[in-house]
């Protein structure tokens, strides 16, 4: 007798959570359990019968149908209080980002972009890809709708009338070298240079900042602490609790990257801010005239840093974030397309952490390959997607590729974004690629520590991706991108590629595998071949969570880039120092190429035991024409923290440095 157990989790349709488990049972005969082909399903371990449906199995499901009739449910209803990870419902199916709006005239403003932009569309049924088939479609974040606005001049009731009123404040220049710094010493009471609003209220509230400001000095350092706040000033007037902050905008004066990174900053600590208040309706930030602002920093770290994931919780797990906002009014120069161009970004971001953030039995090769097509219906016609499967894959020859797929039950999917500018003026053609194996358990060369983080192993792919949402989104001028990843996931099976195989890449060259968790360059081996043969790219630049050594080398913060070309090196490292994603050059010495000497191939996919971020970075050097501008950037570092989980590292990076190539 087999025995099949159904067991269905019910939300509850009132404010209880309740579970209800369903359960039948079917004969089946001897003969039909001896003819039938067990698989194993790769999401739960159990094994369930291939073959088609019997009699005795449709009696089964005719029992659950007449179970569900009797309860008043449907299955699709059943699963209506399940997490939105496991929940589909039409309407949110259906949504796709809203076109950015403009308010015209002395303010400018963009209206809810972080929740516009989402789409909330898993498959909906539980069962339908647990126990026989993979998921097929992500969730992505649904962030708070509010109204985000730039004006250079405040009205006199705005700031009375809102809910938090923030004012920013820059501390003393930074002394010269040899230079006493005056008005610090341990007990001295600093004079605190107020104006505007800040001056206001100071005098409205006779003296309280003044005097927090003495209180605070050693942690506000008179505003030079970038990011840092002096405690809430909590004001009752006419019946409304208005909530005043002082936020440190760093030393009058910084260097232009310093206040790059003070805008940066700003925009993580208004967030903060709206993440800590509740029941904030509106909030107002004025800030001191004449100071180095950029408002597309300034909104996007806004945004990205309201991203709370709440795709996988249910009941009280959910974090409500600033569900109660309806507008911030930022006062300083500044235009409605600086703040859309900061969403835009934002998006990217945001799309970058759902991909890294997300299980490995939501994000696996389909429904990342659904990830991207989304992306391209989402670009207002200026994206297409092509999805390769693996016979058209066989068919380019891409044998190193396919080697590390074989071992696991979802198939490879090979994803091809293009991105082509309305005006059909194209001053260039560059290639994107990324790692994307969606999880990687090491293969034979299992892993034996860390595996539970290997979700992150395709960061590669999150960032690519997270890029093209952005360029999606902006519509960059005078450049056409190709956006590839080769998706996969590196696990075990009978099929699975082992130590010692030799791989024939798509262009050609034969890999003797030494280790199958070095398996990330074998991937994007033939991605490479195929950016720079199939695409013709001009230039290309690759990004992967590619090896330990980096994170030896430079810790979580920075990314590795490798690359012979110096000016391709000098676009990426301006680009880095201008959207904070960080990174650092790192050397190509020609002797280590002995490393990967094969003695019965042309090359092997691991070096020796020191420089593993160098070999492996002079490694995929085989797979890119010597004369093209190529670069390869390992984020294995910064992709990940250990307390917020996926950082969105990358997404500015890339578009940043692609924006500057149609401008060029």
């Amino acid at each position: 007798m087999f025995l099949k157990i159904f067991e269905v989790r019910v939300g509850t349709i009132r404010s209880e959570c309740k579970a209800i488990s369903l359960f039948t049972s079917a004969v089946l005969t001897p003969s039909h359990t001896s003819e039938t082909t067990m698989r194993q399903s790769p999401s739960t371990g159990m094994r369930r019968p291939s073959a088609p449906p019997s009699a005795s199995s449709a009696t089964s499901s005719l029992a659950i149908a007449l179970m569900f009739s009797s309860l008043r449910f449907t299955p699709a209803r059943a699963f209506a209080g399940s997490s939105p990870a496991i929940r589909r419902t039409s309407a949110a199916f259906l949504r796709r980002p809203a076109r950015l709006s403009h308010i015209i005239g002395r303010s400018a403003s963009t209206r809810g972009i972080a929740r516009s932009a989402s789409t909330r569309g898993g498959d909906g049924d539980f069962s339908t890809w647990t126990f026989e088939e993979p998921c097929g479609r992500m969730d992505w974040t649904a962030g708070p709708d509010f109204d985000l606005q730039v004006t250079s001049e405040l009205g006199s009731d705005a700031a009375a009338s809102s809910s938090v009123v923030v004012v920013g404040m820059y501390g003393p220049p930074k002394p010269e070298e040899g230079e006493e710094k005056e008005g610090v010493d341990e007990g001295e009471k600093p004079l605190p240079d107020l104006a505007g609003l800040a001056a206001s209220l100071d005098a409205e509230l006779d003296g309280a900042i003044g005097a927090l400001l003495v209180e605070n000095r050693k942690d506000f350092k008179d505003g030079s602490a970038t990011g840092s706040s002096l405690p809430v000033l909590r004001v009752v007037q006419n019946g409304m609790m208005r909530r005043i902050i002082v936020v440190g905008l760093g030393p009058a004066g910084a260097s232009e990257e310093d206040a790059a990174a003070s805008n940066g900053k700003l925009g993580a600590a208004l967030a903060k801010v709206l993440k800590d208040e509740k029941a904030v309706e509106s909030m107002v930030v004025s800030l001191p005239e004449g100071g180095s602002y950029d408002l597309v920093r300034i909104s996007e770290q806004l945004y990205s840093g309201l991203y709370v994931d709440n795709r996988f919780r249910s009941g009280e797990k959910v974090v409500d974030v600033a569900k109660d906002l309806k507008t911030v009014t930022l006062v300083l120069p500044g235009t409605s397309e600086e703040i859309e161009k900061g969403a835009a970004l934002a998006l990217g971001v945001s799309m970058c952490k759902d991909i890294v953030n997300a299980p490995p039995n939501i994000l696996n090769p389909k429904s990342l390959a659904d990830t991207a097509q989304q992306i391209a219906d989402s670009s207002d016609g200026t994206m297409t997607c092509k999805i390769l499967n693996v016979e058209e894959c066989e068919k380019r020859g891409m044998g190193s590729y396919l080697a590390v797929g074989r071992g696991a039950e979802v198939e490879p999917h090979f994803i091809h974004l293009t991105y082509k500018p309305k005006s059909g003026d194209v001053k260039r053609k560059v290639g994107i690629v990324g790692k994307g194996v969606t999880f990687d358990a090491g293969g034979y060369n299992i892993k034996t520590q860390m595996m539970e983080l290997m979700k992150f192993d395709c960061g590669g792919s999150a960032a690519v991706l997270g890029a093209a949402r952005t360029v999606a989104a902006s519509h960059p001028e005078g450049v056409e991108v190709h956006f590839i990843v080769a998706a996969c996931e590196n696990l075990i099976n009978g099929r699975a590629y082992r130590p010692s195989d030799i791989l024939v890449a798509s262009n050609g060259k034969t890999i003797e595998v030494l280790n199958t968790d070095a398996e990330g360059r074998l991937t994007m081996a033939d991605a490479l071949v195929y950016a720079d043969k199939e695409v013709g790219a001009e230039k290309i630049v690759e990004l992967s969570t590619l090896t330990g050594a980096c994170m030896v080398a430079l810790g979580d913060k920075l990314s590795g880039m490798w690359t012979h070309d110096d000016d391709l090196a000098a676009e990426l490292e301006a680009s880095s120092k201008a959207s904070g994603d960080k990174t650092w050059r790192m050397p190509l010495p020609a002797e280590y190429e002995d490393q990967l000497k094969s003695k019965i191939a042309d090359i092997q996919n691991l070096g020796g035991k020191y420089g593993g971020a160098i070999t492996a970075a002079l490694f995929l050097n085989h797979f890119v024409d010597k004369k093209k501008p190529f670069a390869h950037v390992d984020i294995a570092g910064p992709v990940w923290d250990a307390t917020t989980g996926a950082t969105g590292h990358g997404v500015k990076l890339l578009a940043g440095w692609i924006e500057k190539q149609g401008k060029e």
